[in-house]
């Protein structure tokens, strides 16, 4: 099976507002919240390296607290 290359040169997720009290920040304090976890970055990667769709939520339970599961870097 042939597996496409990394799709680089693009920023995935969304850049937070950089501003205090702003809509991104989580205690009025500079505590930003990502728009991007990491379980679906791994996620993403586990399924290039053929991990069934099935075994996906196993691998990374706290993936459906989040709406994409494949963020689309991996071609």
């Amino acid at each position: 099976m042939l597996i496409g290359a990394v799709k680089g040169g693009d920023v995935y997720g969304t850049f937070p507002t950089l501003a205090l009290g702003g809509p991104d920040d989580a205690n009025n304090c500079g505590v930003l919240i990502p728009t991007t976890s990491i379980d679906q970055y791994g996620a993403t990667m586990a399924k290039w390296f053929g991990v069934s769709p099935a075994a996906i939520p196993q691998v990374f339970p706290n993936l459906a607290n989040f709406p994409v599961t494949d963020v689309g870097f991996m071609g």
